[in-house]
């Protein structure tokens, strides 16, 4: 943990001197780049499951004042073995968010989330797979940019930086804040398996969400008190 906090500290120190850290809400759509990758209906149709292509790639995060998030992300992952397979991931997802007493954000999904993956290389190029993770981030900074306004600064569950995002609005543009198709409860049964395993054995993209993290810490718990 002390490793966590002090790796957000030197990142946050990384700051260039001209943007002065302020006291500022993270509510609002805030999108990263060229901000051509922004959240709610210009991005993502969960009712087909289908995405629209911004021009550039980025990220997209949208926080209301009443707990709800949306998320909206498109990149592409490099290989170095394979220069030629370079795979494409468009990602969506939403839900609740809680802003904790340490500073720390966890966002909760409705269960509708869902991505695109596509990989020249693989089996199956094409594909769409849910995804619900629960997501945690160790902290957040708000920047005053003399130029561009107010800059947001993430950092993920390891202290490692999402993309800067700038404020596109001070409303958050987001989808209804519910889920909005019928899903499967996470967890429910074997059906979740096979429709998260869709394409299996091709590289697929998603965060370390908090859910993960603690399985893996009662795993540990479990195997050191049967030694």
């Amino acid at each position: 943990m002390f490793l966590l906090r002090l790796a957000a500290l030197v990142l946050a120190s990384a700051a260039p001197a001209a943007f002065a850290q302020v006291d500022y809400p993270i509510y609002g759509t805030w999108s990263s780049g060229s901000k051509n990758v922004v959240t709610g209906a210009g991005f993502a149709n969960p009712a087909n499951l289908s995405f629209t292509y911004p021009p550039t790639t980025g990220v997209s995060y949208s926080f209301s004042s009443t707990g709800y998030y949306e998320i909206a992300r498109y990149r592409f992952n490099g290989n170095g073995s394979q220069p030629n397979c370079i795979t494409g991931v468009l990602n969506w997802v939403h839900g609740t968010y809680t802003l904790e007493a340490n500073g720390s954000i966890v966002m909760v999904p409705f269960g509708d989330g869902y991505q695109q993956i596509q990989d020249p290389c693989a089996a199956v190029s094409n594909f769409i797979e849910m995804y619900n993770d629960t997501e945690l981030y160790q902290s957040y900074q708000v920047f005053q940019d003399p130029i561009d306004g107010y800059k947001l600064h993430l950092f993920q569950f390891d202290g490692s930086p999402v993309a800067p995002q700038f404020q596109v609005s001070t409303t958050p543009n987001m989808l209804p804040t519910q889920a909005l198709r019928n899903v499967t409860p996470p967890g429910a049964g074997a059906a979740d398996i096979a429709l998260v395993s869709t394409g299996a054995g091709a590289p697929r993209w998603e965060a370390l969400g908090a859910g993960t993290v603690l399985a893996s810490m009662l795993t540990v718990g479990m195997v050191l008190l049967a030694v």
